[in-house]
């Protein structure tokens, strides 16, 4: 396989472009326990599971309920997340925002701009 072309080649290329995102007004940005969420809550969304801030909380690989609370209410206030309500209004469900939609289409792009940068 030729040095300059290679598979790896395409995942550099999507973190260059990827990172010129970061430089893009946008949401403000998240620690990297607040990134681990994100994806938790887009793939709970993407399966079209509901996920409740109890259910989260219950995730002791990600830190203890009350760590997972603070990051939950500050991805909140960054707009990342949005709680809506449930049939029980004691439990809260935690979605994606559409802001955070809207950022995870753009790295989609980025990604398929990779591939088609390594086909050229």
């Amino acid at each position: 396989m030729d040095k300059h072309n290679r598979p790896a080649d395409i995942y550099v290329r999507f973190l260059q472009l990827a990172n010129a995102l970061r430089g893009l007004p946008s949401l403000p940005s998240l620690d990297p326990l607040e990134d681990r969420i994100l994806a938790f809550v887009a793939r709970a969304g993407q399966a079209k599971e509901r996920l409740s801030v109890r259910d989260m909380m219950a995730q002791s690989e990600l830190g203890s309920p009350a760590m997972l609370h603070a990051r939950l209410k500050s991805m909140r206030e960054k707009g990342w997340i949005v709680l809506s309500d449930t049939d029980d209004t004691r439990r809260k469900q935690i979605e994606l925002s559409q802001a955070a939609w809207l950022h995870f289409d753009k790295l989609s792009k980025c990604l398929v701009q990779a591939t088609r940068d390594a086909s050229k």
